[in-house]
């Protein structure tokens, strides 16, 4: 079968691999039916990510149908339409019964597919602890529905959740990607008072004002004077810091009011700096760490339910044949891309 392999540093590939097979008794083999691209690849890609382990087959977004499951499987079985979930986790250790699923203790747990093991950028796959892994697609929700469950929007509604909003809040997200994008969808259930979106990019900030015309929008540049003058307080009571830029963990604490929640959602591919003396009095509370992505079976029922809704990102599709195509596309920005679909 064909697979999209990390080779080494800054080299992707896509190369013939065997079908994987089953090892474990809680393991299932999902067929691919569709995949994407995620920022994190990219950072496996130019070596920001130390974990990844060349040789994988890249991917961690993903649906299909499975074609094998293990004894001890549990939840799904074969023939059922499914989303994979990122992270891989046990239920049943410390961090597991308390929601802090990324930091499972198993040795497969966290973020295993496509950057320890083999993932889903390719025809099949083997997914360890599928009980959990696995979530069932009602049959009302189609492919394209359903394949940002696993990661990206379950990234989004983990850091709504662990933000704490109100009804009173304003909330600003920095970052309109897909993830920005995802954690909008997440906020938006949360009905706050305001939303503010700040993204530099053009044609990212006109998908937000087409789709979601009540949230407002703003630049970098004119953030912080945006922020002080479009809330109540004199800055945001939640930041929620997407866009893992060079200077974006900055300007999201210096956006937040005194005593603010600010949620790290970015990954970023630098050491960032915590300047103490200038916040001294700011009283601010940081949330961060990788997504805690045991909600995607809630997120279904949203999106079953017509709540969620982010078929609107997936603005290219590729068959698993063209996929550096979809790669340079993705990577560049062109086109207008947000989230490249790949088929097969």
């Amino acid at each position: 079968m064909k697979a999209y392999t990390y080779i080494e540093k800054g080299h992707f590939a896509l190369v013939e691999k065997p079908r994987p097979a089953l090892q474990e008794p809680t393991d299932a083999i999902v067929r691919v039916t569709l995949g994407s691209i995620c920022s994190s690849d990219l950072h496996i890609k130019h070596g920001s990510v130390p974990r990844a382990v060349p040789g994988i087959t890249v991917g961690h977004e993903m649906v299909g149908i499975v074609e094998e499951a293990g004894p001890q499987v549990s939840g799904v079985k074969v023939g059922d339409r499914v989303t994979v979930n990122v992270e891989t986790f046990c239920g049943e250790c410390f961090f597991c019964r308390h929601g802090y699923v990324n930091n499972c203790t198993s040795p497969h747990g966290g973020w295993a597919l496509g950057c320890r093991i083999d993932g889903g950028q390719t025809q099949y796959v083997r997914v360890p602890l599928a009980t959990q892994g696995l979530c069932r697609i009602p049959d009302s929700v189609t492919d394209e529905q359903a394949l940002l469950v696993g990661d990206v929007l379950a990234t989004g509604f983990w850091a709504a959740r662990i933000s704490d909003i109100t009804l009173e809040d304003t909330v600003l997200i920095i970052g309109a990607g897909p993830t920005g994008i995802c954690t909008l969808l997440c906020v938006m259930l949360k009905q706050p008072k305001r939303i503010i979106v700040c993204e530099p990019s053009d044609e990212r900030r006109s998908f937000v004002r087409e789709h979601y015309p009540d949230v407002l929008l703003t630049t970098p540049a004119e953030c912080e004077e945006f922020v002080r003058s479009h809330s109540d307080h004199s800055g945001a009571d939640r930041v929620l810091e997407v866009a893992g830029a060079r200077d974006t963990f900055q300007l999201a604490w210096r956006c937040a009011r005194p005593n603010a929640i600010v949620t790290v959602v970015a990954l970023y591919d630098e050491p960032q700096v915590l300047p103490l003396p200038q916040m001294y009095g700011k009283n601010l509370t940081f949330k961060t760490g990788g997504v805690d992505g045991c909600d995607c079976e809630e997120v279904l029922g949203l999106i079953e339910q017509g709540k969620i809704d982010t078929t609107p990102l997936i603005t290219h599709r590729f068959p698993l044949e063209r996929i550096e195509e979809a790669y340079r596309l993705f990577e560049n920005k062109e086109d207008g891309v947000i989230k490249v679909a790949i088929y097969n």
